[in-house]
């Protein structure tokens, strides 16, 4: 199943029976991109275990090879990176296509911005739709040049600056990708780069900037997290295991809660305090998880969550929330559809600018599968079930989004008639794995 398929692939589930079993999901998407960013800046031999191995991080590592990183995968999966040194990324000779990758196009315009090359960015017709400004911006004021499609869209070439003037940058927004962008850049820049967050996001890029070598200090100040790195490292290459992503166990979580009489258990799960949130919400809602066998691998929380069926009850989220799971909130939606009562979800103006609307999108899908919702400007109400099946009976568009196949995919598994998704090609975008790993929790 990959995007290069030309046709549509329809996809409905049904579960004629309580769904059970263990499973592993994929390697975090996040931790993915950035091991073999930051690898191919190292010296020497970087060591990968567990990468995602969907399209977007494939994106990422044809992109570093184009610029000169030794990249390959070993026959017994574990994947190594001959990094070329901070500054010593070479000119790529083609554009660089991104597929539907927005974490590949921002970090790596953030690595690339500080080094003397020119890059052309492309991507799909979805990825083409999201705006960039807000990473141009940053980049722009170290030095680096853009020329975009109007929107500060994508095709788009940048034109980096070497050496890039250090920056003190105030996120205008929550976002990490932006933040990662600055912190990347500032790695080949002379003197101090510095970030300030006024609302927490995922820390990944300081845990793994840290890891490799770089010299970086984050504090929490009146103004809000202020992260600092020291340009020109020398980065040492790391053998990394990637814990399961999050966002992609926020999906056989959610079908264990959707099916009657459902055990699953997710194994070693990232569970990240910047990236945890669906796992905090859900246990606010009456979820029953457990997090089993709780330790630490490569300076990441990692567990297995043990999820049981049973009641839920809707909440009002916290809009403080959403930074640490705004990739979970299609899944979320759905689960809220079997809540008693209804759920309040608020501060979600990026889900306006993913890989869909995610808000429209959802709002619209749901609608159409018997759930009542009200759309906001910045998020959802929906209006639960108290556990009853969603009437269901409609196909529901995917608009090329791989959260929004599966978010449907998983609410068909408890419809009155079927649920049936225009088009699953997205999902190996993140998770190739996610029909076998359903067929065997028992989903047909």
């Amino acid at each position: 199943m990959t995007s290069a398929d030309a046709s549509p692939q329809p996809l409905s589930l049904r579960a004629d029976a309580p769904l059970s079993g263990v499973v592993t999901v994929p390697g975090d998407k996040s931790i993915s991109h950035r091991s073999l960013m930051l690898g191919a800046l190292a010296v020497g031999e970087t060591r990968v275990e567990g990468l995602l191995e969907g399209e977007d991080v494939l994106a990422t590592a044809a992109a570093l090879r184009a610029c000169g990183a030794g990249i390959a995968r070993d026959a017994d999966g574990v994947w190594t990176i001959h990094g070329v040194g901070v500054g010593g990324l070479l000119q790529p000779q083609t554009a660089l296509d991104m597929g539907n990758s927005g974490t590949s196009t921002r970090l790596l315009m953030g690595l690339m911005a500080s080094h003397p090359l020119t890059a052309t960015f492309t991507g799909d017709a979805s990825l083409s739709k999201r705006p960039m400004g807000r990473v141009i911006d940053p980049l722009s004021q170290m030095g680096a040049q853009f020329a975009a499609t109007p929107g500060g869209r994508l095709p788009l070439t940048m034109t980096g600056v070497c050496p890039a003037l250090p920056i003190r940058y105030v996120l205008p927004v929550a976002s990490a990708q932006v933040k990662s962008a600055v912190l990347l850049a500032g790695l080949n820049t002379p003197g101090l780069t510095t970030v300030v967050e006024r609302t927490p996001t995922r820390d990944h890029s300081e845990r793994m900037l840290a890891g490799f070598g770089a010299e970086l200090t984050a504090e929490d100040t009146p103004e809000g997290r202020v992260i600092t790195i020291r340009g020109e490292a020398e980065l040492r290459p790391q053998a990394i295991v990637v814990p399961g992503d999050p966002s992609s166990a926020a999906f056989p979580v959610a079908a264990a809660l959707v099916v009657p009489g459902s055990r699953v258990t997710v194994r070693n799960v990232g569970v990240n305090p910047t990236r945890d949130g669906l796992f905090r919400v859900l246990t606010a809602m009456g979820a029953q998880i457990t997090r089993a066998n709780l330790r630490l691998v490569g300076g990441e929380p990692v567990c297995d969550l043990e999820v049981t069926h049973g009641p839920l009850t809707g909440i009002d989220v916290p809009p403080e929330i959403a930074p640490s799971m705004i990739d979970e909130y299609p899944i979320l939606f759905v689960i809220a559809a079997f809540a008693e009562g209804r759920t309040v979800m608020r501060g979600l103006d990026e889900l306006r600018v993913k890989e869909s609307d995610r808000i429209a999108v959802m709002a619209a899908g749901l609608a159409a599968c018997g759930v009542s919702i009200e759309e906001l400007p910045d998020g959802l109400i929906v209006h639960g079930r108290g556990g009853e099946p969603a009437p269901g009976g409609a196909t529901v568009a995917s608009h090329l989004d791989h959260r929004i196949a599966m978010s449907f995919a998983v609410l068909g598994l408890n419809a009155a008639k079927p649920v049936t998704v225009d088009d699953a090609r997205p999902i190996a975008t993140s998770f190739p794995g996610f029909l076998p790993m359903m067929r065997g929790l028992g989903a047909a």
